[in-house]
């Protein structure tokens, strides 16, 4: 545990030095005015795209969102099924299966990135690119644009108006992901991280075995992959490949790439409110949640497994089933809990092969509503959705009216939140009900028992909270779980969004009242502890009695019979 902490708090450092920065360049963003010296450079980009910066009102941004991912959806399934009569496909890749092509198509415009077929035998090198890459970069553009305009819900007095969603996923794409992107492919590059169009290469093993060698364009893709928290693998092994993370470095420059984004909207979120205060007890909380749940994940790994004891396993290293050695224990643990509290999904450990509760950790992360820095600009709004709750809550406790910077929490906007909040458990659980008990759905799980059940309810964890990553145990690349995971990527990301504008746009359209001496101040240890209990009270009372069923049963299951 002391090599695991030494990584952590280097993590941790490194995380917040990053934060002001980051809010410094996100801030003028999310005002949606961009500085002087760039307004002539701003104005002819939006004219290039034919964008006139007239500002929505929340109705009118939610239809612009909807809009614009069934068009992105819409196209990457044609170039997935045309892909064998397009260029850039050496490897004469056909057709992707229809089912499988309409899972992935959805999971990319959704930001879950949820992947049911090998990407080097699957996709074309056109399709990787033109297909996989360009949505990484828009979906994630669309969640930090959503993001802003809750932000200006908050901000903005008696107004109408949260911005314009094509100008606002315009700016993020061009000043922020693509210099990003850029940068971060190119420090990949000087750490092995492939970037070429060659063809495979064929060459015989030491057993004499013939071999093939994959290629391809993977550094810029793992770039976006991770600023975007979008966690698509280019290779089938994802971030456990060499050719996407061959370093220790190179690990550390993912798992902090997942978390530059999420981070540094808080104190954006404090800019544009005009408290950096308020940004900073955000991000105090997930930090707080964060570092717990990473810190149980390495010691419940570094415990090792009984089972395998028994056998003459050598565990002092801890349980080494399913990892890299050049990452071991500290290294996987720590990445998995940074890509499962993010909605990455990017995984360099195979999380089936975890110990039965050091895989509830990052289930449960995924569980909170992937609000412990989350997704970019899902994170955010999410994690302002229970400050919301929480002041609701301290408003009943002491009988005032709930206010939360300034605005009144009042009906509509409670109902809004309560939205939020059960989607996601509505869509996991019964998701996973209905898996378990139908032909299909036990036809895909590969073990028995409470590890079968938790295989399923990773899964519809994975894809309603949008996150991508799996326990891989399960064979989900079927019609029944292809369709059926499909709705729950569709459903956890869009009955979000919706009621999460229609918030923003209740805000944005009251007086701010001024602080009083009755005021609940929203940025002291009160509130930052208020807010982590909201988010793991009801992550506990949603979630415990499935995850009794799976990873604990199993566990004393485990222990039991040491």
């Amino acid at each position: 545990m002391t090599s695991f902490g030494l990584l952590l708090a280097l993590f941790m450092l490194l995380l917040t030095l990053s934060v002001r920065p980051m809010g410094a360049w996100l801030a003028p963003l999310a005002a949606g005015s961009m500085p002087s010296r760039w307004q002539a450079l701003d104005a002819r980009l939006l004219r290039v795209f034919g964008v006139d910066d007239r500002g929505m009102n929340w109705r009118e941004y939610a239809l612009a969102v909807m809009v614009f991912s069934l068009l992105g959806a819409v196209s990457l399934y044609a170039l997935q099924r045309l892909q064998g009569v397009l260029p850039f496909n050496p490897q004469q890749m056909g057709a992707v299966e229809a089912g499988s092509a309409f899972n992935t198509a959805v999971s990319f415009l959704t930001n879950t990135n949820w992947q049911g077929y090998s990407g080097e035998t699957t996709m074309s090198y056109l399709t990787q690119m033109l297909g996989l890459a360009v949505h990484n970069f828009l979906s994630a553009a669309t969640g930090i644009a959503v993001a802003f305009a809750l932000m200006r819900g908050f901000s903005r007095r008696e107004s109408g108006e949260l911005g314009n969603f094509w100008a606002d996923t315009i700016r993020v794409s061009v000043y922020l992901l693509l210099p990003l992107s850029f940068v971060l492919a190119l420090v990949f590059v000087s750490q092995g991280v492939l970037q070429n169009l060659s063809g495979y290469l064929s060459f015989h093993g030491f057993a004499g075995q013939a071999q093939t060698l994959a290629m391809g364009p993977v550094a810029s893709q793992e770039a976006i992959k991770m600023l975007g928290t979008n966690g698509g693998g280019f290779f089938n092994a994802n971030s456990a490949h060499p050719f996407e993370n061959p370093s220790d470095l190179s690990n550390m420059l993912q798992m902090l790439a997942i978390f530059l984004i999420p981070a540094g909207l808080t104190h954006a979120f404090g800019r544009l409110v005009g408290d950096r205060r308020q940004g900073w007890a955000l991000y105090l909380a997930m930090s707080v949640m964060f570092i717990a749940a990473a810190w149980a994940l390495a010691y419940f790994e570094l415990q090792g497994n009984p089972l395998l004891s028994s056998l003459g396993v050598d565990n002092a290293a801890g349980s080494l089933e399913g990892k890299e050695v050049r990452f071991g224990v500290s290294g996987s643990a720590l990445f998995a809990a940074v890509t499962t509290a993010a909605s990455c999904g990017a995984v360099n450990a195979m999380h089936d092969s975890f110990t039965a509760l050091g895989g509830m950790v990052p289930m449960w992360l995924m569980q909170l509503g992937e609000v412990v820095f989350g997704g970019v600009g899902s994170g955010l709004y999410g994690m302002l959705i229970f400050a919301v709750l929480a002041v609701f809550i301290a408003g009943l406790m002491v009988g005032r009216t709930p206010e939360y910077l300034g605005k009144k929490i009042e009906a509509f906007d409670m109902k809004m939140v309560a939205l939020v909040i059960l989607v996601t458990p509505l869509l996991v659980l019964l998701g996973t009900a209905v898996a378990v008990v139908v032909a299909p759905g036990v036809a895909g799980m590969a073990n028995p028992g409470a590890h079968g059940f938790s295989e399923v309810l990773y899964a519809f964890s994975s894809a309603a909270n949008n996150n991508g990553s799996a326990f891989a145990g399960l064979s989900a690349n079927t019609p029944f779980y292809n369709a059926m995971l499909a709705v729950a990527m569709w459903f956890g990301r869009f009955a979000i969004i919706v009621p999460v504008l229609a918030l923003a746009g209740s805000l944005a359209a009251k007086k701010t009242l001024p602080q009083t001496a009755g005021s609940m101040p929203t940025h002291g240890a009160l509130f930052v502890t208020l807010l982590v209990g909201s988010v793991l009270l009801v992550g506990a009372l949603t979630y415990l009695p499935s995850l009794a069923l799976g990873p604990i049963v199993e566990h004393l299951t485990i222990w039991a019979g040491r």
